[in-house]
C-alpha cells in the first residue's frame, strides 16, 4: 500500500474520493494528514482534526478483500483490524458497533467506509495526543507510520470475515450499554442481535452499518 503524507489537509477523505475521481491516483492507496481542518464524521458530521491526531483515508480494490465479507459491513471489519493492530501494541481499545472507537465509556475515533465504483473508501479519524471536550485519547503512545505499515499488512493478509467476526461478536457485548442512528432516529442496542454478516436485528427489523 503506497501512503502520501501531507502536513495539512481540509479532509483526507475528500482529497482521496477527488483524485480517485480524476485518474491521479488509484487503489491500493492511502491518505495521511498531520491535520485535519474539515475533517467528515458519521450522519455528515465534522470530526475536529486537533493537530497531532491521526487523519488517514485509504482505498483498496473489493476483489482484494476476503470472499466472505459483505461489504455493508466493511467499516466493522476495518475498524476491528486497526483496533486488534492497536492491542497488540497495548492499548485497551475497544470497537462500539458499528465504527467508533472507545476507552472505557469515551470515544476516540470512528470509521466511515463507502464504494466508489469497485474500491472500498474508507476514512480513519483516531485521538492520539489531545481530544475535544465529549472525547478521549489514546491509552498508548505509538509511531503513527509504525501503526499503519502494520495495519495494512493486515489488511493485505486478507483475515476472512468470519475469523474477524468470530472475535467481535464476543466484544460486541460492550455496545448493548449504547444506541446508534438508522434513518435519522437514535435507537438502544439493549436488545439488539448481531447477525453472521455484520447487521444487526433490532425488534425484527435487520440493520447494516452502512457507513
Amino acid at each position: 500500500m503506497q501512503i502520501l503524507w501531507f502536513d495539512e489537509l481540509g479532509s483526507t477523505q475528500t482529497y482521496l474520493k477527488e483524485k480517485l475521481k480524476n485518474g491521479e491516483l488509484n487503489s491500493p492507496i492511502a491518505v495521511v494528514a498531520d491535520k485535519q481542518t474539515d475533517g467528515l464524521g458519521s450522519r455528515g458530521n465534522s470530526w475536529i482534526g486537533m493537530e497531532g491526531n491521526l487523519f488517514f483515508s485509504f482505498a483498496v480494490n473489493k476483489d482484494e478483500l476476503p470472499s466472505d465479507l459483505a461489504l455493508e459491513s466493511s467499516s466493522i471489519y476495518f475498524s476491528y483490524l486497526l483496533k486488534e493492530t492497536l492491542e497488540e501494541l497495548g492499548s485497551k481499545l475497544w470497537l462500539k458497533w458499528p465504527n467508533d472507537f472507545y476507552l472505557i465509556d469515551e470515544k476516540i475515533g470512528g470509521t466511515i467506509t463507502y464504494m466508489r465504483d469497485n474500491d472500498l473508501v474508507c476514512g480513519i479519524g483516531l485521538n492520539l495526543l489531545s481530544s475535544p471536550d465529549g472525547f478521549t485519547f489514546l491509552d498508548i503512545k505509538i509511531n503513527k507510520k509504525d501503526l499503519l505499515n502494520k495495519f495494512f499488512k493486515k489488511i493485505k493478509n486478507k483475515s476472512s470475515w468470519k475469523q474477524v467476526f468470530s472475535k467481535y461478536k464476543i466484544e460486541f457485548t460492550n455496545s448493548k450499554r449504547y444506541s446508534t442512528h438508522f434513518e435519522n432516529n437514535k435507537i438502544s442496542l439493549e436488545n439488539a442481535e448481531l447477525n453472521n454478516d455484520g447487521s444487526l436485528t433490532i425488534d425484527g427489523q435487520r440493520i447494516y452499518s452502512l457507513r
